[in-house]
């Protein structure tokens, strides 16, 4: 039997049932949900569960945070539900019926370059210590490599694995394509293996070559360049997707007796001859144009302004799933200009977040739960995956997010402004300092001081006085006697038509036949739920109880007709303020009961003290709380 049974159940309700789940995995730290109606997840409750430590949704997919005893979770979750789980890739499939065209195209791009970033990261750090190494001046005005010969030795080695890395990364990149296309990887390889074959005249050389030395192809009726693609990005990505369609055009068509001979053969041609005539030069051209223009702006008077801008909204393109478009644009910098002035600023968005959350950790210390979230969101975000710190803790709370933001924008606007360059990606928090030129680490370190300083002390400043105040909402609320949200005959749930409250499956609580029609807040609180149709409103109140208000029976079919609302969800309101007003006479002409069932959903046990009386809208002492 699992200890997290309860949790279990609970999850299963919250997500909206196992009608609601279209498809559910796990990976690392977090449940995966493709939810058919994501509205119907009630995140508010699913984060109050013990096990939970936040929730977020990205490219389509609803994901509880649980922790390292997530697959021992996801074991008796699919046991309990009856759904049999899927593999990571089948719920991202199945995610994208939620994703619009934007998002899909991001994520696809998000899905080329992830298996690349390891390899990248790598790079940046190799180029990172050969620059340590022979480049810097440290003794006696010469080199560490020009002290000795092993470091001589060591600095030629690593460039071994950096020109692997950078210089041959188009067969990288035209090999993911094929793998997340599910096409044939090998002829991916080979295809990028074309691009940079050592035939070619080195792209890296082709800006010092004059035209009449690059060499050609002389096919008589035609002449084509032999130019080589090492670091290219788009024309690589380009030259890839016209392999995939070749090869999935091919299969489609050919027999199977003679597709083994014919597919390869009739994909991979074409597709080199594409490549180096048509795509190839569109996609270089493409690629250094918004290198141009991205180093262009950096590098121009205004380029403190972008910077400002960048660093200010690149938290939230995080959280669209938009920001894998800088992998691209950061390579093709580096392969233009040596090194890129983007990724620096991301790597110090990342910090700046990370010390929003180290803020909120010190505010929550006594918070046990909040901290099993903080601790590892805020770790995780200096070491460059925001995701936890973003979606588990400040979007939640808002205001740490906003602080973030102002610091990343501050800390971009010093990169920018003293010029500082990465010789590529890098480990995007503050490990990524070794990837930085190093003659720019004294500008990068006063960047990330101000990263980590200006967020902690705006979301500490701010925080003290948010949380102050949502603590006194809660005291006054606790100090707050029951007010009946409505006036008329009280009566015991169970007498309720309606066996979905009278049977107590959404809580206990009452019922009033109304002879009034202003519905008002019980207790102050913060609207969780208002229905379209105006019939029904959920109130978390300030002293942690949630109540369910369902006026009349059936009255979901009036389409709001007779109701006029005065709240929207995230409004919080006053005991005692109007929640809704009802036209009685229009209701009871429709044929609906006025009978309305006030339910306590957080599972508050009740007793009724008075019944069967005409309840007045002042009276206190209805009900007891057990």
């Amino acid at each position: 039997m699992s200890k997290f049974n309860e949790d279990v159940k609970l999850l299963l309700t919250y997500v909206g049932g196992k009608e609601n789940i279209k498809a559910v995995s796990h990976c690392v730290t977090r449940m995966r949900f493709v939810l058919a109606d994501p509205n119907k997840a009630d995140i508010a409750k699913i984060e109050a569960l013990p096990c939970t430590k936040g929730t977020f949704t990205q490219s389509g997919q609803f994901q509880v945070i649980i922790g390292n005893e997530v697959s021992e979770f996801y074991n008796a979750f699919t046991a309990y539900a009856g759904i049999e789980g899927v593999s990571k890739d089948a719920v991202k499939d199945s995610a994208k019926s939620n994703q619009t065209v934007l998002q899909r195209i991001m994520g696809a791009l998000g899905e080329i370059f992830a298996p690349l970033i390891p390899a990248l990261i790598c790079g940046g750090l190799i180029l990172g210590f050969r620059n340590i190494i022979g480049e810097i001046a440290m003794f006696d005005g010469k080199t560490l490599a020009e002290t000795a010969t092993f470091w001589q030795g060591v600095y030629n080695f690593l460039w071994l694995i950096g020109e692997a890395v950078f210089h041959m990364l188009p067969v990288g990149i035209v090999w993911s394509i094929t793998k997340k296309m599910g096409t044939t990887q090998m002829l991916g390889i080979v295809l990028g293996l074309t691009l940079v074959s050592p035939q070619l005249l080195n792209g890296f050389q082709v800006a010092n070559t004059a035209a009449k030395d690059i060499p050609i192809w002389d096919f008589g009726f035609a002449q084509v360049q032999m130019i080589g693609y090492q670091g290219q990005v788009i024309a690589a990505m380009m030259a890839g997707f016209v392999l995939v369609y070749l090869e999935k055009f091919f299969r489609k068509h050919c027999p199977a007796v003679i597709s083994m001979i014919v597919v390869p053969f009739c994909s991979l041609i074409p597709a080199v001859v594409i490549a180096h005539t048509i795509v190839g030069p569109i996609g270089w051209t493409i690629g250094n144009g918004i290198a141009d223009i991205v180093y262009t702006g950096l590098t121009s008077s205004f380029g403190v302004v972008f910077a400002a801008l960048f660093g200010l909204i690149y938290a939230p393109i995080v959280m669209t799933g938009l920001h894998h478009m800088t992998n691209a644009i950061d390579t093709t910098l580096t392969s233009m200009f040596g090194g890129t002035i983007l990724w620096p600023m991301i790597a110090l968005s990342n910090i700046a977040q990370g010390s929003s959350v180290l803020a909120m950790s010190v505010l929550q210390k006594q918070d046990e739960k909040a901290q099993q979230i903080n601790i590892p969101a805020m770790i995780s975000c200096y070491l460059g995956v925001t995701e936890p710190a973003l979606f588990g803790v400040n979007l939640k709370y808002g205001f740490p997010l906003i602080c973030g933001m102002i610091g990343s924008s501050v800390a971009a606007v010093i990169s920018v402004g003293f010029g500082v360059q990465a010789f590529s990606i890098g480990v995007g928090g503050l490990p990524g300092i070794i990837s930085i030129k190093s003659e720019y680490w004294m500008a990068f370190i006063m960047a990330m001081i101000a990263a980590v300083v200006i967020p902690f002390l705006l979301t500490l400043v701010v925080g003290k006085k948010k949380l102050h105040q949502k603590e006194q909402h809660v005291q006054s609320g606790e100090a707050e006697v029951f007010l009946s949200p409505m006036s008329g005959t009280c009566m015991e749930i169970s007498e309720v038509a309606d066996q979905g409250f009278a049977s107590g499956a959404m809580g206990e609580g009452f019922a009033i036949d109304l002879i009034d029609g202003k519905v008002v807040a019980p207790f102050s609180g913060e609207i969780i739920v208002a229905f379209p149709t105006k019939h029904a409103y959920g109130i978390r109140c300030d002293n942690g109880k949630e109540i369910l208000l369902h006026i009349g029976m059936d009255t979901v079919d009036l389409q709001g007709e007779g109701f006029q609302s005065k709240v929207k969800v995230g409004d919080y309101v006053k005991q005692g303020d109007i929640i809704v007003e009802v036209d009685l006479d229009y209701v009871k002409k429709q044929g609906k009961s006025l009978i309305s069932p006030v339910v306590f959903t957080d599972g508050t046990k009740i007793k009724m003290l008075k019944q069967h009386e005409i309840v007045q809208l002042k009276e206190a002492g209805l009900l007891a709380f057990i």
